[in-house]
């Protein structure tokens, strides 16, 4: 991994465990603050908020600004973040911390991504996003169950003074491993070309396909342990190396994806839309066999992640030439996914549907997304369109 990607990982990671850390320390910052369990669950939903709709809007104020010098910032806003929550009274104070913190998450991934692939070759650019992908799934094998049980020994403050460390040493990495360029200081600032990109099919299409694969992957998996435990049938102590096996398919599954973007981004892209709608059917099948059921987990978590890598290099690709907006509705498109699948599942358990049929929810997504992908494909065949170059001004 080039050192600058590294640089990037790591903040990716940073803010990745802070997102999901919450989960694992909820009961004990609930008590903290003086809260109900089911209450302080708004400090995850605040969370997700805040990257779809701060992390564009940040975006977008700070386009004039070199990507080099926001990044340091945004970085700097971590860490800061970590220490008011550290050090938060209330749970209103709380709320608002992590709502701030979370801004800066949605509009870091964004620029990121387009200063990952402006520091490789073209033929290399999948890869790229893959890295700060990478930086998610790592966060949730390691920096989540580190974050928790540093939170289990020394108490809940205590995972996000953790928290601040790991921040600090992606604001040095970043500060000294990411170039400063000429090019990268003058980005284009006019805000109706930013808008005018996001018409192009390729680009509103994949956008399309992010929300049907994060339903696809959200519907069951935030149903996932009481699926595991009430219809497989595993014990308790089994479910979370299951998770973990998971994450482990997932973060193969980012390396994998990246390196089919470069090769054959959009025949790649269909045909693992169409094998995880399939996969998601096995997953309905098998779920009452433990053995089956945890392989067909490993896969799926893999091919989860891999479709992400192709979608967001190709939003990337047909936004070269006006990235900023673009690039930052990519995390709030996964955020805006979460919160439909959150929604979607709530409702079919509550109509009596079984946690069994939650994956079936989740393979007619898939379709309709390698449904969508195939119609883009072909249009964009059609009219013989050419990806823009990254414009320098």
């Amino acid at each position: 991994m080039p050192l600058p990607l590294f640089a990037l990982f790591l903040a990716a990671f940073a803010f990745g465990t802070t997102e999901f850390v919450i989960a694992g320390i909820l009961p004990d910052v609930a008590v903290g603050l003086g809260v109900s369990i089911p209450f302080a669950g708004y400090l995850v939903s605040g969370y997700a908020l805040g990257i779809a709709v701060g992390g564009p809007l940040l975006t977008m104020a700070t386009r004039h600004v070199s990507r080099r010098t926001i990044l340091i910032l945004l970085t700097v806003a971590f860490c800061l973040g970590q220490i008011a929550c550290a050090l938060a009274p209330t749970f209103a104070a709380m709320l608002l911390f992590r709502i701030a913190t979370a801004i800066a998450h949605g509009a870091y991934f964004g620029i990121a991504m387009v200063v990952a692939v402006s520091l490789v070759p073209p033929a290399f650019r999948g890869r790229a996003v893959s890295v700060i992908l990478a930086g998610l799934t790592v966060s949730n094998i390691i920096g989540v169950p580190a974050g928790a049980a540093i939170g289990g020994i020394w108490g809940w403050r205590a995972t996000f003074w953790a928290m601040t460390l790991i921040g600090v040493l992606a604001l040095v990495a970043i500060w000294t491993l990411i170039p400063q360029t000429k090019a990268e200081t003058q980005q284009p600032s006019h805000l109706s070309r930013e808008v005018r990109v996001l018409g192009r099919q390729q680009v509103w299409t994949s956008l399309i396909m992010m929300l049907a694969l994060m339903i696809g992957q959200m519907v069951p998996f935030t149903y996932i342990t009481p699926l595991l435990r009430d219809v497989t049938g595993l014990d308790a102590m089994v479910i979370p190396w299951v998770l973990l096996l998971n994450g482990v398919g997932a973060t193969l599954g980012v390396l994998i994806g990246g390196r089919l973007s470069d090769w054959k981004l959009m025949p790649s892209l269909i045909v693992m839309l169409a094998i995880q709608a399939g996969i998601l059917v096995i997953l309905y099948v098998v779920s009452p066999y433990p053995l089956l059921m945890t392989a067909t987990i490993f896969v799926w978590g893999a091919l989860n992640f891999a479709i992400g890598a192709p979608i967001q290099a190709r939003i990337l690709m047909w936004t070269a030439d006006a990235p900023s907006l673009a690039s930052s509705l990519i995390p709030s498109g996964f955020n805006i996914g979460i919160a439909i699948a959150a929604v979607v599942g709530a409702g079919l358990l509550d109509g009596g549907y079984g946690y069994r049929s939650l994956p079936v929810l989740g393979a007619v997504a898939l379709a309709l997304a390698c449904v969508v992908a195939i119609l883009s494909a072909a249009s964009e065949k059609r009219s013989g369109a050419v990806a823009p170059h990254a414009a320098v001004t």
